[in-house]
């Protein structure tokens, strides 16, 4: 048996929503795209700007292993007093003052007596990324003046911590990797007191997340653009601190706090009940079965299932209890992040949806379905790497030529279907439109069996008491 959720009638009979947020689209954008598939394909030149790529930074920074030093972001080569604003990794920069800080936020400025020299940053987490940087507003660090220095009309013990929700947000990965978790990052030391000042505010995309700022800070989230305050502080950060790609770098926090930590933080944001992917007590609970969740997408968005009904029936044969789950900028968060939760396996193509694991409990199994076209790649970078510090056990089903769409689309001599790596030779835009925009895929159900079997044995559930 397997049920829809929210509703949806069969899906056989249906298009299944896509598993991303329609407002940042599919789009998992790297900054270092050019340089990821260079990697995969050798010498290519890119055309234009992929604002739908996965994460390639960890390729890039595994050529870089050395720690990033915190060196001036915004400073001359003159300065030898220790930087207000610094690289604090290869994708962020991160400005911290203390003293007497005054925020304007309708001119983008922090005003603070101790400062000797102007700063100025953009306080989102890809620093080189000049499409993502177009959508967010640059913030000035300026001394206060002497004379006509603007008074406080709000005063706060807080630390004031400026961020950005522009850039690509409103794709899932991108909420995460670029806004959510460095956030966390950012803001766990300060156990609360610290106040979120917004910048690039869009309300729909705060009350998705409302509830993981409030485990984060005891203070109202302020859209600090709109804000006609004078705030004043006696610490301020601008801007948060990426590690990596959905996760959290234990090294190099003070404390040790980790993704593991970052996943605690979640489960009780959202009042998820599992932490572990355990059976129930009860031998005669329906959770003693394993539940298999499928990420749908639309057929027109591309990478969507187009044998989803045979998959869950399939599933249903083996003992899972399948849900089939469409997550979409109109879904409440709360309860599809309960839905993953209550799940053991959860398997979808590679996309944004796949985002959703950090709602998996410790010890469940995400299946990624890599589309064909020699993308394994791009799938390890945004989700095969992450899984193994959300202690979720991964496992990767990659489509071959008699399951992809492409092969009705194209004679079997194209090199679409023959020489994937020409196409990647074009340039990410001509590899994004042909392989993920295109191709929608139709696992062999005797393979994805094999594929789920072996899921099952990872997990507890159906073991003799």
């Amino acid at each position: 048996m397997w049920l829809c959720w929210p509703s949806c009638s069969a899906p056989s009979s249906r298009s299944p929503s896509s598993g991303e947020a329609s407002t940042g689209g599919d789009a998992i954008k790297s900054e270092d795209v050019v340089a990821l598939v260079k990697n995969a394909a050798g010498n290519i030149e890119t055309g234009g700007h992929g604002a739908d790529e996965a994460a390639v930074e960890a390729a890039a920074e595994e050529k870089n292993k050395e720690e990033v030093e915190r060196k001036p972001a915004d400073a001359t080569a003159a300065d030898t007093a220790k930087p207000v604003c610094y690289e604090t990794s290869r994708r962020s920069d991160t400005c911290e003052a203390a003293g007497d800080v005054r925020v304007v936020g309708s001119s983008q400025t922090v005003y603070v007596d101790t400062l000797e020299r102007d700063w100025k940053t953009r306080p989102y987490c890809r620093k080189h990324d000049a499409f993502a940087l177009s959508h967010v507003k640059e913030w000035s660090l300026k001394p206060l003046p002497s004379g006509a220095a603007p008074q406080c009309t709000s005063n706060s013990s807080a630390t004031a911590f400026v961020l950005s929700t522009g850039g690509f947000t409103g794709n899932p990965f991108h909420d995460y990797t670029d806004v959510l978790i460095p956030a966390f990052i950012t803001a766990r030391p300060f156990a609360g007191e610290v106040q979120f000042l917004v910048s690039s505010y869009k309300s729909w995309w705060m009350n998705r997340y409302i509830q993981i700022f409030q485990q984060m800070s005891r203070y109202e989230v302020v859209d600090i653009d709109a804000d006609d305050e004078v705030r004043c502080y006696r610490r301020v950060v601008v801007g948060p601190t990426f590690h990596r790609e959905l996760g959290v770098d234990a090294s190099k926090t003070p404390g040790g706090y980790s993704t593991a930590d970052f996943r605690k933080m979640l489960r009780n944001a959202f009042g998820l009940e599992r932490a572990t992917a355990a059976p129930s007590g009860d031998r005669w609970d329906i959770r003693r079965r394993p539940r298999l969740l499928i990420i749908s997408r639309r057929p027109s968005h591309g990478r969507a299932f187009m044998n989803e009904r045979a998959m869950a029936d399939m599933a249903a044969s083996l003992g899972f209890d399948v849900r089939i789950g469409e997550p979409e900028t109109s879904t409440d968060t709360s309860k599809f992040a309960r839905l993953v939760n209550s799940c053991d396996v959860m398997v979808g193509v590679h996309g944004a949806g796949l985002t959703n694991m950090v709602f998996l409990p410790a010890g469940a199994v995400l299946v990624q379905v890599v589309p064909y076209g020699k993308l394994e790649w791009l799938a390890r970078n945004t989700f095969a790497e992450p899984s193994a510090a959300m202690e979720v056990h991964y496992m990767e089903y990659a489509v071959q030529l008699d399951e992809t769409t492409l092969s009705e689309q194209y004679p079997s001599d194209h090199p679409v279907l023959r020489d994937p790596m020409a196409i990647h030779k074009q340039g990410w835009e001509a590899l994004k439109t042909t392989y993920l925009d295109k191709q929608n895929v139709r696992p062999h159900l005797g393979r994805l069996k094999n594929t789920f079997l072996q899921a099952l044995k990872m997990l507890p559930h159906g073991r003799d008491d």
